[in-house]
């Protein structure tokens, strides 16, 4: 976090430094707090790694001179004592405070993240979560902002070892002390350049992972140690230019701050705009003197702030992620007064465990005693996670259904009727759909429900964001006469298990073709911030293939809303929600064209909560988790219905009664859980739902549709 490392001379105390810090923290804090006061206030991370780079490359360097060499015992066993108490203390309290106040199907989770964020790997981990389209309506982990204590971790693995390497390269050509500044610039630009690229690359086709991974970030360090490289020569800059230079990156830093929003894909390109600020910062204060903003930036109280910057970043998050996940979402002023109450603990655990032992005599003394210290922290941090971990309920052994499970559910006439299944011919206000505030039982239980998924995502047909190709999954009878095609995103998903025991019955062959946040229109969607690409070509290579040789006597098809790309940015939600309709039926058109029958199913309701989470603190009353059908509906089923009128030939099917039948929808029907998440049904639920899913085939398809074959 751009600390001023143990050991480094005081005379080179650099105040405008500390006020940076204080400026990096107050970003963050202002951001989580709440964006709308600081739009892009997670800039804040990135000043951090620059002021890192930059501090912790002149101490590298100053020992190169002084000793000739690194002592990486000495330099790990520094980074061990001055960063890992803190850590410690602030991992540990989230694992009891998140056992004692967090819903129980979030410990697994929590835990895991300890366990990364204490081997500082939490931002590949956080990357991995950000393209795991299951796991993105997941609530934020109380950790997730160790990602960038990891990132600078990682870059001191190498950076040393490349310094190291520039040392041996000079010495074999007679130099003896610091290399050159050409070799080591050229060490840097190894690192810095490749890194800036891909940066630019991975933030256009991956803005998700791109965020968090190190290889997208190292650049950024590496600008802070170019200026710690390049010291001698920053410094002659001319006083006025150093001074016209602090002040333009200080107001570039502020104006990014308050100018940038999540709108605009970062890193990338557009996160050379506030490093090149701070560096300007950095550099001009070298020879500014008083005409810089050394004066305003190295006040007292911005001092103060800095020095308690590490641990104020450390404890606002958890505090603020464990309250909203005990009370509810924030208002704005509750938001801010647990940042406030948050520099109470920064405060003390600042003077009572970071000074302490960052000045330990005893320890800088004995550098692998300081590097010891540092594997018995992390040991400790391991098992406090695994013991989050292993506090959580068992789940119960993930269910998938196979080929021969279908089969049997849909001969099979004497299991229990849950679910959809329980109610009414017509379930339309049907009392045994309203909510209650307590069921016998039910399944899948609330700590099962994330992995309560449709087959295709474990056999591995069901496209990630990144899947241009289209994969299908076969299920009922692969040589059927009668082909029917199910394509959409993952609310397309949610009917492949009761599709697959359809066909299973009926001997029909079915054919999937699903993919996250891709629906079946011709139109190019977004993804996040940036234009959906991907899903564009998956479109084109899907409808190939309906119009190819796998055409099918059918397509069913469904999928969530989406903002519409124009250019790129998106339109907004009025004009996306016409682009999207007017693309589902340009797609719908071509493949009718080919002599296919297609077939529309209403979007289902999206309750807006995590319903699986709700569910699991709230099991006696299970009324809390209930949402007004008026809002779960929303507009997207009118979306099928209007298309579905509008292009001649295309039937409508809604379910939606049978989901949420009176005027309050129940997390409960039937002893059947229905959602797993914010907006997906449980598989569970979903297969209990075929029946009438047949029977509305059978009504909108007529004679169209193959009767079903006698025993």
């Amino acid at each position: 976090m751009g600390i001023r490392p143990e050991g480094a001379p005081r005379s080179n105390f650099r105040g405008d430094v500390e006020g940076l810090r204080a400026i990096a923290v107050g970003l963050v804090l202002l951001y989580h707090a709440d964006s709308s006061l600081m739009p892009g206030g997670f800039i804040g991370v990135d000043i951090f790694f620059v002021i890192s780079g930059f501090l912790i490359t002149g101490l590298l360097l100053a020992e190169i001179e002084t000793t000739g060499k690194i002592s990486l015992v000495g330099f790990y066993g520094r980074r061990a004592k001055r960063l890992l108490p803190a850590a410690a203390v602030v991992l540990t309290t989230v694992a009891v405070l998140s056992v004692a106040l967090l819903p129980e199907i979030r410990w697994t989770s929590i835990g895991g993240d300890i366990v990364a964020s204490a081997f500082y790997v939490a931002n590949w981990r956080f990357a991995q979560g950000a393209v795991d389209y299951l796991a993105q309506d997941a609530a934020a982990s109380p950790v997730q902002h160790f990602w960038s204590l990891a990132v600078e971790e990682q870059f001191y693995l190498i950076w040393p070892l490349l310094l190291l390497a520039a040392v041996a390269l000079s010495r074999r050509s007679g130099r003896r002390g610091r290399p050159s500044t050409r070799a080591l610039m050229v060490g840097l630009g190894i690192v810095a350049v490749p890194s800036l690229v891909f940066s630019v690359y991975l933030t256009a086709a991956d803005p998700g992972r791109a965020y968090f991974v190190t290889t997208t970030r190292m650049w950024e360090l590496a600008v802070g140690a170019a200026i710690a490289i390049l010291a001698v020569q920053i410094a002659r800059i001319p006083r006025v230019i150093a001074a016209a230079l602090a002040w333009a990156g200080l107001l570039t830093v502020l104006a990014t701050g308050f100018l940038l929003t999540v709108e605009v894909p970062f890193p990338g390109s557009i996160a050379l705009v506030p490093t090149l600020g701070v560096a300007g910062v950095i550099a001009g204060g070298m020879s500014a003197g008083g005409l810089g903003p050394a004066r305003v930036l190295g006040v007292a109280p911005l001092r103060l702030v800095g020095a308690l910057s590490y641990s104020l970043y450390l404890w606002h998050w958890p505090l603020l992620i464990i309250a909203e996940g005990t009370w509810g979402e924030l208002s704005l002023s509750e938001s801010l007064a647990v940042v406030i109450f948050s520099a109470l603990p920064a405060y003390l655990t600042y003077r009572m465990v970071e000074n302490p032992l960052r000045r330990s005599k005893r320890l800088a003394a004995q550098p692998r005693r300081a590097v010891g210290f540092g594997a018995l922290a992390t040991l400790a941090m391991l098992n406090v996670g695994m013991l989050v971990v292993l506090a959580a309920p068992a789940v119960p052994e993930r269910y998938v259904p196979s080929p021969a499970a279908l089969a049997a559910a849909a001969d099979d006439d004497t299991a229990p009727e849950i679910g959809a299944a329980t109610l009414a011919s017509v379930p339309r206000d049907d009392a045994a759909g309203a909510p209650t505030d307590q069921v016998e039982s039910f399944v899948p239980a609330a700590v099962a429900a994330r992995d309560d998924i449709p087959p295709v995502y474990d056999l591995g047909c069901h496209g990630d964001q990144q899947e241009t190709k289209a994969e299908a999954c076969t299920f009922g009878d692969e040589d059927g006469d009668f082909q029917v095609a199910l394509v959409g995103d993952s609310h397309a998903a949610q009917w492949v298990s009761p599709l697959a025991q359809i066909a299973t019955e009926r001997g029909w062959s079915l054919r999937t073709y699903t993919k996250s946040a891709c629906p079946f229109a011709d139109v190019t969607v977004m993804a996040g911030q940036q234009p959906y690409d991907a899903c564009a070509t998956w479109n084109r290579n899907v409808q190939d293939e309906l119009t190819g040789q796998a055409q099918p006597d059918m397509l069913i098809t469904t999928n969530s809303s989406y903002l519409i790309a124009n250019g790129g940015t998106s339109l907004g939600s009025v004009a996306s929600a016409e682009a999207l309709k007017a693309g589902l039926a340009r797609s719908w058109q071509v493949v009718m064209s080919a002599g296919v029958r297609v077939v529309a199913l209403a979007d289902t309701p999206r309750p807006g909560i995590d319903i699986a989470e709700c569910v699991s603190v709230n099991e006696e009353q299970l009324t809390k988790c209930a949402i007004s059908r008026a809002e779960a509906m929303g507009d997207q089923a009118g979306v099928h219905r209007e298309v579905a009128a509008a292009v001649p030939g295309v039937a409508l099917i809604d379910l939606n009664d049978a989901i949420c039948p009176t005027d309050s929808c129940a997390a409960v029907i039937g002893g059947a859980l229905v959602y797993r998440d914010t907006n997906h049904l449980t598989d569970t639920y979903a297969r209990s739902l075929a029946p009438r899913l047949l029977a509305e085939l059978d009504r909108v398809m007529g004679s169209e549709l193959p009767a079903a074959e006698g025993p």
